[in-house]
């Protein structure tokens, strides 16, 4: 645990973890804990952010948190419905909107020599998203901003009124059309809540590396590893803990990308892993046989995997442990406000795997972002091509080839795949992306090469820039560069005759096609 952090209480806005990795900006540690389990307030807490809700605080079934354990012990900032909140339960008035005010406001700046408004124009533009408003603020508060639309647009206690500073407001810091938003975050989390913004890569290694020796000791820890940062960086955090009680695989399912496995397996061995790559392909493709439903081929690799990871770890005495690369968006989706989310894809899901083989779980970088992750990545020397790595989905190839798989079809798309990535790469279009893919679909269209028709199959390049991959913009890539890919995909790879590029936002489309 970092000796200094912000606790973050979540009543389910949309916006919770922009807030913690606001906050992580700063090198500061954030955690986010549902509203209804405050962990212990220790010396280690610094402050405490209340989170908005989609909910109202003048329901009758409000969400409702402890706030004497929290009001006078440490400095704490309101947001949005956590401000209607405190306004509701220490004697305030908060009514229903006449009107949902939803978008950009101007502050009015009340006081301006206030700390948590120190930088901050009259004129500040504040991102508003609430259907409840303020009216009128308790005793023993006073108001710091309005706007022209809302008398209390933020407000905070009277000095020594509680003992530490209640700041509350009424506009979403955290989000980028807040142009001041950093700077406020930056006041209370800095200033307010004297926090020194010490938590740097490099001290999480350290600390991390320290608490994995203590917890794992002499044991053995056994890992799957898939080429992605996630599970390379926490691997590396493992191996530099235990060293050589770390036993790693590398599955070959089938479903890679071209040449990946053994670029991959060479890449870990020279980053000292002590490491087996699994040649499962055949397995996995004879199991997959003409399955075309995207769930139940996800639910077919997931359970040979799992087989598979078991026939292996037999090899194997005295393992007590099983390491995953679990990151801070899976974690905090499991214990959110509405529980378990019941769209998290089934691939995840390899939970079979410790009671099965009957170990326990150690996950390295379970609180970090994946932004994060690459940033440690970095400070443990992993190569870029690891690090810098797109997302690339559990299922792999799998749920990019619509339909059935068959191995002709991989290979086929293992080629297209391959040319598109590597002219992103050729043109320093690649780190300039999130995440690209090649969908193959499973329609055959005419065509005409040379004095001959075809009729062949087409290909779907896809390409989006994103922050997590929760919203997505699909990347404006240069028309040149499409036509260059499109052509050397037609004229090398034999049997695709029409490349098309998908222009879908995320929502209400997915990144991935299946």
């Amino acid at each position: 645990m970092a000796e200094e952090r912000i606790l973050i209480l979540d009543f389910g806005s949309q916006y919770t973890q922009l807030i913690a990795r606001r906050i992580r900006e700063l090198n500061v540690y954030s955690e986010i804990v549902p509203f209804n389990k405050i962990p212990e307030i220790d010396d280690s807490i610094k402050g405490v952010i209340l989170s908005g809700s989609p909910f109202s605080v003048l329901d009758e079934k409000t969400l409702r948190t402890d706030l004497k354990v929290l009001i006078g012990n440490k400095p704490v900032l309101a947001v949005c419905y956590g401000a209607q909140y405190i306004a509701h339960e220490y004697g305030g008035k908060v009514a229903k909107s006449a009107k949902r005010e939803y978008g950009k406001a101007k502050l009015s700046t009340i006081n301006s020599s206030d700390r948590f408004l120190k930088g901050i124009n009259s004129d500040s533009q504040v991102w508003m998203s609430h259907g409840d408003t303020i009216m009128e603020i308790p005793e023993n508060f006073e108001l710091l901003a309005s706007t022209d639309s809302i008398p209390v647009a933020a407000y905070r206690s009277k000095e020594n009124a509680f003992g530490q500073p209640v700041y509350c407001i009424q506009f979403h810091p955290e989000v980028t059309h807040s142009l001041d938003g950093k700077v406020m975050i930056k006041n209370f989390v800095k200033d307010i809540c004297a926090c020194t913004g010490d938590w740097t890569p490099e001290a999480f290694i350290q600390q991390t590396v320290n608490e994995l020796r203590n917890k794992i000791g002499n044991d053995k820890v056994l890992m799957a590893l898939s080429g992605g940062v996630d599970s390379t960086v926490g691997a590396m955090l493992l191996h530099r803990a235990i060293g050589k009680n770390l036993y790693c695989f590398f599955i070959d399912n089938g479903l890679l990308r071209k040449d990946e496995f053994e670029e991959v397996l060479e890449s870990y061995e020279g980053m000292g892993l002590n490491i087996k790559g699994v040649d499962s392909k055949e397995r996995f493709w004879d199991e997959l046989a003409g399955v075309s439903d995207p769930e139940k081929k996800r639910k077919v690799i997931g359970r040979v995997f799992i087989e598979v990871f078991e026939e292996e770890s037999k090899k194997f005495d005295d393992i007590k442990w099983l390491g995953q690369g679990t990151i801070y968006p899976d974690v905090i989706e499991s214990v959110s406000v509405h529980g378990p989310s019941v769209t998290i894809k089934s691939h995840h899901n390899v939970g079979g795997l410790p009671d099965k083989l009957d170990l326990k779980i150690v996950e390295p970088l379970r609180m970090l972002f994946k932004d994060e992750v690459r940033n440690v990545g970095r400070s443990l020397d992993i190569p870029e091509r690891i690090v810098g790595r797109h997302p690339f989905p559990g299922p792999g190839l799998a749920i990019r080839i619509l339909g059935d798989i068959t191995p002709e079809k991989v290979s086929l798309l293992q080629e297209a795949d391959a040319i598109f990535i590597n002219k992103l790469k050729s043109h320093r279009l690649y780190n300039e992306v999130w995440q690209a893919a090649t969908i193959l679909l499973p329609v055959q269209s005419v065509g005409v090469m040379g004095d001959e028709r075809t009729y062949e199959k087409t290909v779907v390049l896809r390409a989006v820039n994103s922050v997590d991959g929760m919203t997505a913009e699909w990347s404006k890539l240069p028309h040149d560069f499409l036509a260059e890919v499109s052509s050397e995909i037609i004229n090398q790879v034999k049997g695709i005759n029409r490349v098309v590029y998908d222009i879908s936002t995320k929502p209400p489309a997915t990144i991935e096609w299946e």
